[in-house]
């Protein structure tokens, strides 16, 4: 029996519209796959900046002041992007690392300072780093020794970085960024307070106390780091050697707009996502052990320990999670962005592409500074001492770097036509004021 018009005519409708949603599917997916695409170094030092450390000094802000200092994540978020947009606009044109930049458009003695106390900061970090993922494994499995997991963290991060091909470590990288999203979770499985959160997310708040210009100084050190700067410039060198340009005269052959706004949305994509986990961790620790009367957090592990009678076991075991993947992350981008640095000072063969025996000191570089690392946790450093150590270090080294990476990246004799724009080297320069100042207060607020 023949099918009645009308319903065949419905019948066809439906069936158009069915297909209009698959074809919009499928071209939501290939956006978001392009997207993902388009990700890389800027991504990975986003990330990398929410390491074990950080996420110490994030969970003390919340734990000590509330809410208080929710603001910083939106306040530090363009100055972070807008530094690491010139770092990566200046690996990309010139096709040199940071560190290889300054030594042809510096003094040398400059560089070497700069580099050597780069070399002394992430040695400490990476030591509170394999410190803090130890003890993230111990909340998990309390019976496993602390001295065997900080020695086979080290092993097998430096396996990673020594015996891997660049193209799938920077594979490895890109996906661990993702474990970020566990602090997003364990906040959100907490139950917030979120009209109050909002309240305080873009308001500053701040007494200018001792404590708390520390606080601020420790959390502008934490946010805006050399080690970023170093890591993101010769990341972008790393990227076009995959790509071919195996050369300098190749990689300094001119750079599309194409190439600029794919490195923009890779960069502050990268930022967004770090200051978003700082914001939602400052939040956790300010809404559940602030009240709590729990003030004196003094390592991740702690913070995740401090959070579970309150927030519950699915706080808890996200939390563990993120500071072992995040250490994860960031152990190898503080020993490589130091070996990059130290390498490029004095012209040796360096880069993740290259074996080991075609780069000896660069690979040596990274050894030493995860055997300093390691070291330090069997002396039995204090953490919060050495984050305070490298939180001076810091102060001291981030804004005579942030001055040449402003030079450089806005100079037309080293950038051409894709040197940075007025507004940018503007928020730049106010970067820099305000990293001297936290510097400034940093040490006085030691001797005072």
């Amino acid at each position: 029996m023949a099918e009645a018009p009308a319903v065949a005519l419905e019948r066809g409708i439906n069936t158009s519209k069915k297909f209009v949603r698959v074809v919009r599917r499928q071209k939501d997916v290939r956006k978001a796959q392009d997207y993902w695409r388009t990700l890389g170094p800027g991504l990975t030092t986003g990330a990398a900046d929410d390491d074990p450390s950080g996420i110490a000094t994030y969970s003390q802000a919340g734990a000590r002041y509330g809410f208080n200092f929710l603001w910083t994540a939106a306040f530090t978020f363009p100055f972070m992007a807008v530094v690491q947009e010139m770092c990566a606009r200046i690996g990309l044109v010139t096709g040199r690392g940071l560190a290889g930049n300054i030594r042809v458009h510096f003094p040398k003695w400059v560089l070497y300072l700069c580099t050597f106390l780069l070399f002394a900061a992430n040695s400490l970090n990476i030591g509170v780093d394999l410190g803090a993922m130890a003890k993230g494994v111990q909340l998990l499995y309390p019976h496993i020794s602390f001295n065997f997991l900080i020695l086979a963290f080290a092993i097998f991060s430096l396996s990673l970085q020594i015996f891997t091909t660049y193209e799938k470590y920077a594979k490895y990288l890109k996906w661990l960024a993702l474990v970020l999203l566990a602090y997003v979770f364990s906040t959100i499985s907490a139950k917030l307070d979120w009209n109050q959160v909002a309240m305080n997310a873009f308001l500053p708040n701040i007494q200018f106390s001792k404590d708390q210009i520390f606080i601020v100084t420790a959390i502008l050190g934490t946010t805006i780091s050399p080690y970023l700067f170093f890591w993101q410039t010769s990341q972008e060198v790393e990227e076009q050697i995959l790509g071919g340009m195996t050369t300098l005269k190749l990689r300094r052959a001119e750079t599309t707009e194409k190439e600029i706004s794919n490195m923009r949305l890779d960069v502050w994509s990268g930022m967004f996502l770090s200051n978003l986990v700082m914001f939602f961790i400052i939040a956790a620790c300010g809404a559940i052990l602030f009240p709590a009367g729990i003030t004196n957090i003094t390592s991740a592990a702690q913070a995740a320990e401090a959070l579970r009678p309150f927030a519950g076991n699915a706080t808890y075991l996200l939390f563990a999670v993120g500071i072992i993947g995040t250490g994860l992350l960031a152990i190898p981008i503080l020993a490589g962005s130091a070996s990059y640095a130290i390498s490029e000072s004095f012209g040796w063969k360096s880069g993740l592409y290259r074996k080991l025996k075609e780069a000896n000191a660069f690979y040596g570089v990274i050894i030493l500074s995860t055997v300093i690392g390691l070291v330090i946790n069997f002396i039995g450093f204090d953490p919060i001492k050495v984050l305070i150590y490298s939180a001076v270090v810091n102060g001291l080294i981030a804004p005579v770097v942030l001055i040449l990476i402003i030079l450089l990246s806005s100079s037309k004799r080293v950038m051409g036509d894709l040197r940075s724009s007025p507004l940018s080297s503007g928020i730049g320069w106010f970067t820099t004021l305000i990293m001297a100042l936290a510097g400034i207060a940093t040490i006085y607020s030691l001797f005072s």
